[in-house]
């Protein structure tokens, strides 16, 4: 006989886990299926462990450049087995607290491949061949994506490498190309390039970080060159081959032109493909979108009653706070509250390589083709005191307002420690504060912080310290 749930989660990254947990906590008999680790890809192979390397990096920077802050280190070196070797243990130790949190909500855990195999019904396939069967009035699929292949050369973890094997490396690359330069390929393109290696980033659209607002994206460009990254926009690999010495790509530029380029390795990073393949998708003809995502409304519920999806299986954007926020509007809802349907215009987006990136909201771009009139601010971190302390005073904040209502439509940074700023226009954004509030918010003296009011102040013709 089958084990009974009021709800069942098929997937354990920051989406599945955190709804598994809202759902405990409102009462809900809740069983989740992990095919591989609690935490999912964000925790054990994405968001946490990069991070732990780009604070590596980011050290390794600053020990190279001591004599800036007065200090001597001499012999500055690195161990590679030993930046992965903690990247890896800062990834185990949250995989054991997200297994700590299951056992504290009373969500049973399942080990295995899992796969619909009905309404309501689930099918469990362990390692050992094993089959548990479960059964649920309401299942949810949150099981993420993978990283895209280029159709013509795939990924062998030896010389063409994915995120995965990036994050993982059995040696240091000498001359690295990153194929891609969304937050992935960017903050990969750092980290190597901050340990030592020649960085070539290639991208085929226009500019870097194509998301981003325009100004963001050019002076990203402008100071990873800077830092001796070559960019290469407007361009793609025509053709990548491997073999036991290195790289080979034939990249063809802006102008057309198709050369021929050695490298020691090279990153693929051109986006993902959602994990919806033999999970039993079919049986019950849940409607996925052209690019194979899951179509779902603003509470996570798919064409099928009882079948619900969220996170990176689901539409864009890509983010893990996304897949958490989505989970929890997905569960209220399912379990007899009244939350706001879920959508996405306040999440936002953070790239932690050096310098960082941080957005919510629309571009400057975006603002005028929907029609609004705009006030725009701009500040610089060199009229910041905090940042010239720090050492830090590259980079600046946009905000976009609009001119009649006061609304702040959007903002961007880029800077040091910018993604820990950009919630505080998160928070605006929610709270739909004006231009007026803002401006009489008290920012702590000195901080980072007050460039945020500072940007504010200038799009009204009004700022103080620039």
């Amino acid at each position: 006989m089958a084990e009974s749930y009021d709800l069942i989660i098929l997937g354990s990254g920051p989406g599945g886990y955190v709804a598994a947990i809202r759902a405990s906590q409102l009462g809900l008999k809740v069983a989740i299926v992990e095919r591989e680790k609690l935490g999912g890809i964000c925790l054990n192979w994405g968001c946490i462990p990069t991070k732990a390397l780009l604070r590596t990096s980011e050290i390794y920077h600053y020990m190279e450049h001591a004599g800036d802050y007065g200090l001597k280190a001499e012999k500055v070196g690195h161990d590679l087995a030993k930046v992965v070797e903690r990247s890896r243990g800062v990834a185990k130790q949250l995989n054991q607290g997200v297994t700590h949190l299951m056992k504290k909500n009373k969500v049973a855990v399942h080990e295995g491949v899992g796969k619909l195999t009905g309404k309501g019904k689930l099918s469990v396939t362990a390692g050992d061949g094993k089959t548990t069967e479960l059964a649920a009035k309401n299942i949810m699929i949150a099981t993420g994506a993978r990283a895209r292949d280029l159709p013509f050369a795939k990924a062998d973890g030896k010389r063409i490498w994915t995120y995965r094997h990036a994050m993982v490396p059995q040696e240091m690359p000498t001359k690295l190309l990153v194929i891609g330069s969304g937050a992935i390929g960017v903050e990969f393109a750092s980290f190597y390039s901050d340990l030592g290696a020649e960085v070539t980033i290639v991208e085929m659209l226009p500019r870097i970080l194509p998301v981003e607002d325009e100004a963001i994206s050019a002076h990203m460009e402008k100071t990873l060159k800077k830092q001796g990254m070559t960019i290469l926009t407007g361009a793609g690999v025509e053709k990548l081959e491997s073999d036991a010495k290195g790289v080979k790509a034939v990249i063809k530029d802006a102008k057309g032109k198709s050369e021929s380029h050695d490298f020691s390795h090279a990153i693929v990073a051109i986006g993902i493909v959602p994990n919806t393949e033999e999970i039993g998708l079919d049986t019950l003809g849940v409607k996925t979108a052209k690019n194979g995502h899951i179509e779902v409304d603003g509470f996570g519920r798919t064409n099928v009653e009882g079948i619900l999806a969220i996170g990176d299986v689901t539409g864009p954007p890509w983010l893990a706070h996304k897949a958490s926020h989505e989970g929890v509007v997905a569960v209220e809802r399912l379990a007899g509250g009244n939350p706001h349907a879920f959508e996405t215009s306040n999440i936002p987006g953070c790239t932690y390589s050096r310098p960082q990136v941080a957005s919510v909201g629309m571009t400057e771009a975006k603002a005028k083709e929907a029609g609004r009139k705009v006030k725009v601010g701009n500040f610089p971190f060199i009229g910041n005191g905090k940042a010239i302390a720090l050492g830090e005073a590259d980079g600046f904040i946009k905000t976009v307002f609009d001119a009649e209502s006061g609304e702040l439509l959007g903002a961007h940074m880029i800077g040091a420690e910018v993604t820990e700023l950009i919630q505080g226009y998160a928070v605006a954004r929610q709270l739909e504060t004006t231009e007026a509030e803002l401006m009489h918010t008290v920012f702590p003296h000195p901080t980072l912080s007050e460039m945020m009011h500072e940007s504010v102040l200038d799009a009204y013709g009004r700022a103080l310290h620039y």
